[in-house]
């Protein structure tokens, strides 16, 4: 094998086809750090009454440290948990019924945005050093922008009776909060990556 090949295998990582203990027990924690953020109080918004809470800040968090896989699993487990019955939706509201409140798509694009964001952040930290935290912040961003806030736009509009326009206007109070809370995701996950630098890719030794 030449250099440049046992350089490639080197930086290369292994493929997670199994989930060992540890990564059960990581989705079990980042399942109660999500239902945790949600106790603390938010701050309704509009006449909707749409809260803006810490959970984004531990779903981003989730898919940043955990990647797709076990991001969705983790947060997913938290919003099924919250369908069945568990007070753990913000404001301690649980229940199929809410689903039919205008909170029901930010809800639902949680487990989808925590997935993206861990696929982002599995491609982030394989292939760069430089700039990691940046590249992460824009994977979280475009993750909440594209699917927190699409399907939330989308959840006002058909529970909250409103039209694009006046939804899209309504969504855009959570800007400000997401940015910070992303950037606190993202510094926590670095903290996180340089601790236990295999917590989302196995590298190849």
């Amino acid at each position: 094998m030449s250099n440049t090949d046992a350089a490639t295998v080197q930086r290369t990582t292994a493929t997670r086809k199994h989930w060992t203990a540890t990564d059960l027990g990581l989705i079990a924690v980042f399942a109660a750090l999500v239902a945790a953020s949600a106790i603390v109080p938010g701050i309704p918004v509009g006449a909707l009454g749409v809260p803006i809470t810490l959970v984004t800040l531990t779903v981003m968090l989730s898919g940043l440290v955990l990647g797709a896989g076990r991001g969705f699993a983790a947060v997913g487990l938290y919003v099924l948990l919250g369908f069945a019955g568990l007070p753990i939706f913000s404001g301690g509201r649980s229940g199929l019924g809410i689903l039919a409140t205008p909170s029901a798509g930010y809800i639902i694009a949680f487990p989808l945005a925590a997935a993206a964001a861990g696929y982002l952040a599995g491609i982030v930290i394989r292939r760069t050093v430089k700039y990691r935290g940046l590249w992460l912040f824009a994977a979280a961003m475009a993750s909440s922008i594209v699917i927190i806030h699409g399907l939330g736009i989308l959840g006002m509009m058909i529970n909250g009776k409103l039209d694009f326009g006046k939804a899209f206007i309504a969504d855009l109070a959570f800007y400000p909060g997401d940015i910070l809370k992303n950037v606190l995701a993202v510094v926590i996950a670095l903290a996180i990556h340089k601790a236990f630098p295999d917590v989302l890719v196995r590298r190849v030794k």
